[in-house]
């Protein structure tokens, strides 16, 4: 089993971290740091969770005020990297709001070690348009980390982050910032645009819609980009977006031999399936499968599933064989009941099959 990302923020990291700050700091307590962090409840501790021990003790423990204790931070940061170093952009969120230039610095700073887009949207919210022009110095920035964080710590609905109510209500001040980063060189940063993007078309379809249309067909990166950009709106059927990308819903298509290889299966199983796709003439097909997943309370809640987009010679028919795992994660977890499996081609449902999830 995969190691639980909370587990980077390990004992190891928690006394590397007070070893650097001790050479740095001659009045740290290091012992003591190390004693605060770990205490407590720390095992039961989430990732967040872990994260603001380490900000709030760092805080407790290194001598002076703000800027003196930032300043030490300042000093050791390019010894760590990875998501544990997200800890000290976590200290300026914590702390620093009311330090508006220094804290923007040390964001900027921190962001290539691991990234400060979580710490940057406290500062969105309290600082408004002030923030926003600090925001558009760094979609210019020379490193492309710096120039990602103006566009993913901007995002309207980062996951796992505080939502921005002003660019979710209107995100056309985002523009110009989206905008100046779609070329970028990084396809690191294009990525995040296209994330970007995708937050906006949640809200504001009809705005994706048009930026999609006049920026498509400029270059491959660019429409790569906004595939990935548009990827709710395709998921989702929108014949707009799906024109935009060659795929025609008006080519007669059928989904034969659709067969699933259980019609009852225990939670935590995989259910292999197949069908064949015919199209009536030539045509660039965007096929995927949804799964009509049963919730807590018995309802159902559908999710798309992409298999990939297949050129389709007329009356030759492409067979396709996947395999679904009905297991519990971190985001996902399943209920017994009836599961509609859905093939869609072009964003039309085509045929579908049932599976009983039964308790394992």
């Amino acid at each position: 089993m995969a190691e639980l990302l909370k587990h980077r923020f390990s004992k190891t990291f928690v006394g590397a971290l007070a070893a650097a700050i001790a050479r740095a700091e001659p009045h740290f307590d290091a012992a003591g740091f190390q004693r605060a962090v770990l205490g407590a409840g720390w095992p039961r501790l989430e990732l967040k969770q872990r994260m603001r021990r380490i900000s709030e003790t760092l805080h407790r423990f290194l001598p002076g005020d703000y800027p003196r204790q930032l300043a030490v931070l300042c000093r050791i940061a390019p010894a760590f990297s990875g998501l544990e170093a997200m800890s000290f952009p976590d200290f300026v969120a914590e702390y620093g709001l009311d330090d508006f230039a220094r804290s923007v610095a040390a964001l900027e700073l921190f962001t290539p070690y691991s990234s400060s887009e979580f710490a940057v949207r406290p500062f969105i919210v309290r600082h408004g348009d002030r923030m926003l022009a600090e925001i558009a110095r760094w979609a210019r920035h020379p490193d492309q980390h710096v120039r990602r964080l103006a566009s993913e710590g901007a995002r309207p609905r980062l996951p796992w982050a505080m939502a921005l109510p002003r660019f979710k209500e209107d995100p056309r001040p985002l523009l110009p910032i989206l905008e100046a980063l779609r070329s970028d060189p990084s396809e690191y940063v294009r990525r995040s645009v296209a994330n970007n993007l995708n937050d906006i078309g949640k809200d504001h379809p009809d705005l994706l819609r048009q930026i999609a249309g006049r920026w498509h067909g400029q270059s491959r990166e660019t429409d790569r980009l906004l595939q990935h950009a548009c990827r709710t709106l395709l998921k989702r059927g929108d014949q707009r977006a799906l024109r935009l990308f060659g795929h025609d819903d008006a080519v007669p298509v059928v989904v034969g031999a659709f067969k699933l290889g259980a019609q009852r299966i225990p939670i935590g199983s995989d259910l292999a399936f197949a069908f064949t796709v015919r199209a009536a003439r030539d045509t660039k097909a965007r096929i995927e499968y949804a799964i009509d997943f049963v919730k807590s309370d018995g309802g159902t809640r559908r999710k798309v599933f992409q298999i990939g987009v297949k050129a389709l010679t007329s009356g030759t028919a492409l067979s396709i064989a996947r395999k679904h795992r009905f297991r519990d994660f971190t985001t996902r977890k399943h209920y017994p009941g009836r599961h509609t499996i859905t093939i869609v081609v072009n964003g039309v449902a085509r045929a579908d099959r049932a599976v009983r999830l039964v308790a394992g």
